[in-house]
């Protein structure tokens, strides 16, 4: 390989790479936000996005609307899903002095749901795309060449990125959501309810969830399935820190890079492997993650 294929490569890798990468790092984000604000990891996430997805799919295909209209309809139909779950099951759990392990058991019982609603539906038979948001057509940026869906796909991420920066310092529901994650006990004494948090947090986790099916969707192919994608937000996550949400956007770009450039240099067989083999090393050189906090332990 000479030295021009392998900046053509480079410039290749880095490009797609960020183009996934802001998409597994929304979903990372969502993944964050849940677990900073009830110290459960949500198994239900992938299953989330797939409800985007499929939420999105049904409108278009069943009932014929266009996009100005499926757009904010999906957006409110799963951040409303996931709201009303966190406020009728998980909570109660909670109330009923549940602990962890039934709160994950409660996760994964949504995500089967999910999954079987859509199967139910008859559109999870043959795999499916949603209809590009723009055109296709190629751009060459450098060498590396992509399409206008995958600009289009940057941009709004980042643009999702800002917003939500925007929203934890400078709004109050925000700065509350980021409190109880901090510490629930003293945000409550200072009169944060908590329940409304923590569906408000839920909700947002939905729509993060929602905007990444909408915007990744069109680029690949549909099943029931498809939540799997999940185990790259949970190892963008890991590699950033789990318990940072800029963490999770740096690992995010991070992981899409590495598949890319494992695709190109090494073999497209080899890039399942590079998420993992991304977070031996972070845990390995910094268990808390590029960005997390200083490790704590508990007693039990």
């Amino acid at each position: 390989m000479s030295l021009a294929d392998i900046w053509l490569f480079l410039q290749q890798g880095i490009l797609s790479g960020l183009v996934t990468g802001s998409v597994y790092a929304l979903l990372a984000v969502a993944v964050v936000i849940i677990f900073k604000a009830t110290d459960v990891p949500n198994f239900a996430a992938g299953e989330i996005f797939m409800l985007g997805g499929y939420a999105a799919l049904f409108m278009i295909v069943a009932l014929h609307w266009s996009y100005l209209l499926v757009i904010p309809l999906t957006l409110i139909v799963v951040s409303a899903v996931c709201a009303f779950f966190q406020r009728v099951v998980m909570e109660r759990v909670v109330m009923n002095k549940g602990v962890g392990v039934q709160l994950v058991i409660a996760t994964l019982g949504l995500a089967y749901v999910l999954k079987g609603l859509v199967r139910q539906t008859g559109l999870g038979d043959v795999p499916r795309s949603l209809p590009p948001l723009v055109s296709t057509d190629t751009v060459m940026i450098g060498q590396a060449i992509l399409t206008r869906l995958d600009v289009m796909i940057f941009v709004v991420a980042i643009v999702v990125m800002l917003l939500l920066f925007f929203m934890f310092n400078y709004t109050r529901i925000g700065k509350a959501m980021r409190a109880v994650g901090m510490n629930p006990k003293a945000a409550q004494i200072v009169g944060v309810n908590l329940q409304t948090m923590r569906m408000a947090v839920w909700g947002l986790a939905g729509l993060i969830s929602a905007v990444s099916a909408i915007l990744i969707t069109p680029k690949i192919l549909m099943t029931p399935d498809i939540g799997h994608i999940v185990i790259l937000a949970f190892a963008a996550a890991i590699v950033g820190g789990i318990s940072s949400v800029p963490g999770a956007i740096v690992g995010g770009f991070i992981i899409g890079i590495a598949e890319n450039l494992v695709g190109l240099f090494i073999s497209t067989n080899a890039i399942v492997v590079a998420p993992f083999l991304a977070i031996m090393i972070v845990l390995v050189l910094r268990p808390q993650g590029i960005l997390g906090g200083s490790l704590q332990v508990k007693k039990v």
